[in-house]
């Protein structure tokens, strides 16, 4: 696959994890952190998700000089971070990397014949999409995220 160009500037690692505070006691005690909640996720429109099963998610994450570390503990609904967990345990769900615009670089993603995984939208339409590159020698989901304008006022992507 030829360079895409929206795979080039990683935001963040995200682990997938069965207990969240069990792993921020950790990386802490490694010197990693701090580690803040997610703002509330109930501000986007999904595709590919079950907005019940993804509101039961928790985030937390630490922004190091060089990149964010994203923790995610699924819910016990159906989500593609529970069922990874499920098959996979613990470990890296996905890279994610800052994209211009959100839309833009997952049409690109779509025209390069990558398959969505999911898709959440505020309503500045920014927000992220997962590609299901795992299974297809990436090893890990790949997510294009645009920041909201928003952001400084709590609202996340």
């Amino acid at each position: 696959m030829k360079d895409l160009g929206i795979f080039r500037q990683l935001h963040h690692v995200c682990i997938v994890v069965r207990d969240v505070e069990k792993a921020v006691t950790f990386y802490e005690s490694a010197g990693v952190g701090p580690w803040k909640d997610f703002p509330p996720m109930d501000a986007y429109e999904l595709n590919g998700y079950n907005r019940e099963a993804f509101l039961q998610m928790r985030y937390k994450f630490a922004t190091l000089d060089n990149v964010q570390i994203q923790l995610c503990q699924p819910g016990q609904g159906d989500t593609p971070q529970r069922r990874f967990l499920d098959a996979r345990g613990e470990g890296v769900f996905h890279l994610g990397f800052t994209v211009d615009s959100v839309d833009a670089a997952q049409q690109q993603g779509i025209d390069a014949g990558l398959p969505l995984l999911g898709s959440g939208r505020l309503d500045d339409r920014s927000g992220f999409t997962y590609f299901n590159t795992a299974d297809r020698g990436a090893g890990v989901t790949l997510e294009v995220r645009q920041a909201s304008a928003n952001a400084s006022k709590g609202i996340k992507s």
